[in-house]
Parts: C-alpha cells; structure tokens; sequence
C-alpha cells in the first residue's frame, strides 16, 4: 500500500509541474494588440522598390513597400508624384544642392526666376507666390492641378517657391510626407538609434503680386493623416468620426516588431469640388518644436515666414511626430 501511496505522490507532483510549466510557456493575457479602427495594420519593415530618389541628398530617399494584414500593399513612405515629368518642380528660394541657389533672403531668390516658373491655372487671374518650408517633402495643387513639388525628398533641408495664375477664390491642397529610413515604420536614424521618430511641419505664406499676404499656414486649414508609425500598443490609437488620435501613444520604444496604420487616400482630395468639411483643423506647432531654428532654408526667411503682422505657424495634425502622410486643404477667398 505505501508503494501505491508514493507512487500516486509522484504522478500529482509531475501533473502540477506540468501543468505550471505549460502556464508559464503561455503569452500573458494583454490587450496591448488589440486594434479597433478603420486603418490597414501591417507589422515590420517592408521591402525596397527604389534605392534612392536623390542621390546627392545628406540621407538616402529611399521608396518601398509594405503589406498589411487585409492583403493590401502600400508604397512607403507615401505614394508620391516626384518621379511624374508632368508635375512641376517648386522653384528654389534655398537649395544647397543647386548651384547659386543658397540664397541669402527672398528678394534674391524671386530676382532669379523669369516667369517660366509661374502655373496658369486662369488666363485672367491674379499671379499669387507661395513660400514653403517642409519636413520633409511637400506636394502642392491649386483648384486640382499641380504647381509645385519640393524638389529635395529628404535632406539637406531646403525652402521653396511657387508661382501660379488663379482666379479667386481657389483651392489650395497640399501633400506632405516626413520620410523614412526603415520602410513601414516611419524612423530614420539618429546618431547610434535606427529607430529614431522624426517629426514633420509645413508651413505657407501666400503673397499677391502686391506683395501682401493673402494667407498663411494656421487652425483654418484642414489636415487629416492617411499613414501612423511607429506604434507600439495598437490599442493606443482611438478614432472619433475622421479623428484619428495617437496623441498618448508611445514615441521612444519603436523595433522592427513595431506596427502601421494605412488609410487608403481619396482619388480626389485635391480637387475643388472635395469634400473637406469632416477632416479635422489642422494642429500649430512652434518653430522649436518643429526645430528649424538652426536650418538656413527657414532662418533666412523669417521676415516672410514670422513676418511681425502675421505670422505663419507649422501646421500637421494631431501628432507630429507619428503621423507621416498628412494631406492639407485651405480654400482662399
């Protein structure tokens, strides 16, 4: 009897051993991973379609892809119009990587263009100039049709100048993109962290041909974001309508795990006749924040962009540094 005794000791023993070892083996119950909203969700890094746009750049502007867990495939980091013959270069008003356009104030820069720069949209309208700084690229349209896209994808930073003739009032739309060095996860690399978040900013300041200001950069544009990464926690990002919020999601523990939201950008967004009326105001940001202070493509400017009568202020949406493709309307009366 006492063998039996021992030997059934020895069986409840091992089935509790067993059976603690299998519950240790388990993922511990989180919803860290749980996600609710309307984005396509892919996960790690995607794969390179095209080296480098600009070979000269400070930093490779590299284009790649990424699929998402609904089998969709999305270009990273945005789909853009930078290799597209038919869309405009935006003329330099500071550009270290053309000669002679490193120009010291916008007088200068305005006095090198002859007029072949300026996009008729209406024969008998007015001649506006935009003046653009983006972090890093920007693509803008006036009334649905293309006047300018930065010339410089990424970096060296640079500052732009677009003419166009236009009839008030008129739409103005812009894409931006904060560019990336690890295709779906919106880092790039700083110092030893190859998962660094950067930030974006765009900001505007519209002249007539008097030379007054027509119209700047502030909470009166619409902005909604269309690609969110890194984001670590997917039950941290929360949407309200066509709110897409990851104002308290994390910006520091990005890896190669981490995950994306896609949202699919409307055929027309540029358009006049779209519909903007449910995308959210565009959020202001300082020039610290956006940390231009010790770039000449912005410094040298800064009596067109922070003119004392009316300044112009960084716009993006909510989160300036998760949100990468963020799209711009402002209609001008």
């Amino acid at each position: 009897m006492l063998r039996y005794i021992v030997l059934l000791s020895c069986f409840l023993l091992l089935l509790v051993a067993c059976k603690k070892s299998s519950t240790d083996t388990l993922a511990p119950s989180s919803n860290t991973n749980v996600y609710t909203g309307t984005a396509s969700v892919s996960q790690g890094i995607g794969t390179s379609t095209t080296v480098n746009l600009f070979p000269p750049g400070i930093r490779i502007s590299g284009v790649g892809s990424v699929s998402s867990s609904d089998a969709q495939s999305w270009i990273m980091p945005a789909a853009t119009n930078y290799l597209q013959t038919s869309f405009p270069f935006a003329s330099d008003l500071h550009n270290i990587y053309t000669a002679g356009h490193s120009y010291a104030n916008a007088n200068a820069a305005l006095n090198s263009l002859n007029g072949n720069d300026i996009i008729t949209i209406d024969a008998t309208g007015e001649v506006f100039t935009a003046f653009i700084f983006a972090d890093n690229y920007f693509e803008l349209y006036v009334n649905g049709s293309p006047v300018g896209k930065d010339p410089v994808p990424y970096t060296e930073f640079n500052s732009c100048i677009v003419r166009f003739k236009v009839k008030r009032p008129f739409t103005l739309a812009a894409k931006c993109v904060d560019w990336e060095e690890k295709f779906g996860l919106g880092v790039e690399l700083n110092g030893a962290n190859p998962y660094y978040v950067g930030d974006g900013g765009f900001v505007l300041v519209l002249k007539d041909a008097s030379g007054a200001i027509v119209t700047t950069t502030d909470a009166s544009w619409k902005a909604q974001t269309f690609y969110t990464a890194p984001i670590t926690d997917l039950s941290c990002p929360t949407e309200s309508g066509n709110y897409r919020y990851t104002t308290n999601c994390n910006t520091t523990n990005a890896s190669a795990t981490s995950y994306a939201l896609h949202w699919l950008v409307p055929n027309n967004w540029y358009a006049t006749s779209f519909d903007d009326s449910k995308w959210p105001a565009a959020s202001l940001f300082s020039n610290t924040t956006v940390g231009v202070n010790n770039k000449a493509s912005y410094t040298n400017f800064t009596d067109i962009f922070d003119n004392s009568s009316q300044d112009a202020s960084f716009i993006w949406s909510t989160n300036l540094l998760l949100d990468n493709e963020v799209l711009f309307r402002k209609t001008v009366q």
